[in-house]
């Protein structure tokens, strides 16, 4: 039974899951809400005893070959006892269920929007790094009156260059997950020098060690390979994203946080929003992609001027 907002919780799951001995993202309670559509979704919740007359929040993670709630951290230690604070772990990562499924963007999207319908039960602010920006839009065409706001942080969708089509995406996953070699690949990309070489890139600097430590230590776990290898196939991204999804948007106020990324164009982004008064667009460079690691004052006042305001 999931928690209801600024209430205890009466099911808790405090340690990880029996299938995971992956310590938890964050130091806050871990809980997990039981889906016949997701499966077992896990997610971090800080509760503080007043939180009257602010919205809760919710982040989300990004997608990659070992994401986390560890991604968001800096974020959630910020803002925790100042609201309701959630971080979900998106199926096939983290402490969620990690089963051989066909993940689409539709399960992702559904997990999102089935926590805010069943647990927070009240308009959220969200904040979704890189691929998972596609996904909180989706949720938020889905269960519009569940969202106040999107902050999306180096958000995929607004490149010029094309993705590959839905039946390359299909053959690539078939190639990549291939019993003879599938698990094999997945442990040369979640081996500990690959996923340093990858979070470097995505750093001014070098990317922090317990980070590193963090997402090598998720890449292994079981089953920690279906979604990951889903993800490399492309078959996560959705085509057009920007006409598909972005541009209905219309109904509440977006923020993206956006300067350079080695994995995501945004060519796009700029011309995209000056067309829509209710989207904004921030770089708050220099970064590489995760602006909340390198330039987290910054970062946190710019959300907090989005969302008091509406605009950055």
């Amino acid at each position: 039974m999931p928690i209801q907002p600024q209430s205890p919780p009466s099911a808790v799951a405090s340690q990880p899951s029996p299938a995971s001995s992956l310590a938890p993202a964050l130091n806050a309670p871990l809980y997990y809400l039981e889906s016949n559509r997701s499966g077992r979704i896990a997610y971090y919740a800080d509760l503080p005893k007043d939180s009257s007359g602010t919205r809760p929040l919710l982040l989300i993670h990004s997608i990659n070959a070992a994401p986390s709630s560890y991604e968001v951290k800096p974020l959630f230690d910020h803002f925790r006892g100042r609201r309701a604070l959630y971080s979900i772990e998106l199926p096939g990562f983290g402490q969620s269920e990690r089963g051989e499924r066909r993940y689409t963007p539709e399960l992702f999207a559904g997990a999102i929007a089935e926590l805010l319908e069943q647990v927070i039960g009240q308009a959220t602010d969200l904040v979704a790094l890189s691929l998972s920006a596609e996904f909180a839009a989706r949720a938020a065409l889905e269960v519009p009156d569940r969202i106040s706001s999107l902050a999306l942080i180096s958000p995929t969708g607004f490149s010029k260059r094309p993705l590959p089509s839905p039946r390359v995406g299909r053959i690539a996953h078939g190639a990549l997950s291939a019993p003879l070699w599938g698990q094999k690949l997945f442990d040369l990309v979640a081996s500990r020098r690959s996923i340093r070489y990858f979070l470097n890139k995505s750093f001014c600097a070098a990317a922090p060690g317990d980070l590193i430590d963090y997402a090598y230590a998720s890449a292994h776990q079981p089953g920690a390979r279906h979604a990951p290898l889903c993800f490399l196939s492309t078959s996560l991204f959705t085509p057009h994203a920007m006409e598909q999804l972005y541009a209905k948007l219309t109904h509440l106020p977006v923020l993206a946080i956006a300067d350079r990324d080695p994995y995501v164009g945004f060519e796009r982004l700029a011309e995209f929003t000056a067309a829509r008064p209710n989207w904004h667009h921030r770089t708050l460079k220099p970064h590489w992609g995760l602006p909340h690691w390198e330039r987290p004052d910054l970062t946190f006042a710019t959300l907090e001027r989005f969302w008091e305001h509406g605009e950055p």
